[in-house]
């Protein structure tokens, strides 16, 4: 592979929900894809819950992820402005500083999941699968193209 270092953020307010699943299908990806050497991924909320939603637990259980020994953490501005790609989940209290501009901020404008009945949440996880697919299809290119 290559030395290229992609930083890869996953953020909204709690990390209880939809960044903790875009964390799992991200890390999924990147195994997949083997650039495990070169894409590192990073997840937070700026106001963490105590633990991950059970209703997220439960549905990406259903596609074989465990999520329950997951712990919401703080994220820091400064941990976001090192990232080259980050992505909020519509909820974003987001304020990187305008000295971070090669940061590529992606506001995914998606529900929260908490308080949402199965099918939903199954709607939600499914979108995030697919925009992650996406976001690393564009990383993948990325690292190839500049290897």
């Amino acid at each position: 592979m290559t030395d290229t270092q992609v930083r890869v953020a996953f953020m909204c307010v709690q990390n209880a929900g939809r960044s903790q699943m875009s964390t799992a299908f991200a890390e999924h990806e990147r195994e997949r894809r083997n650039l495990g050497d070169v894409v590192e991924i990073l997840t937070g909320g700026t106001h963490p819950a105590e633990h991950v939603h059970d209703v997220v637990v439960d549905v990406m259980r259903e596609e074989g992820f465990d999520l329950s020994d997951r712990t919401p953490r703080n994220i820091s501005t400064a941990e976001l402005e090192s990232c080259d790609y980050v992505a909020t989940m519509g909820c974003s209290t987001l304020e990187i500083d305008a000295d971070a501009s090669n940061v590529d901020i992606r506001d995914w404008a998606l529900d929260d999941p908490d308080g949402n009945d199965l099918d939903r949440v199954r709607e939600i996880r499914d979108e995030i699968r697919d925009r992650v697919s996406a976001l690393f299809d564009e990383i993948e290119q990325e690292v190839t193209t500049n290897a």
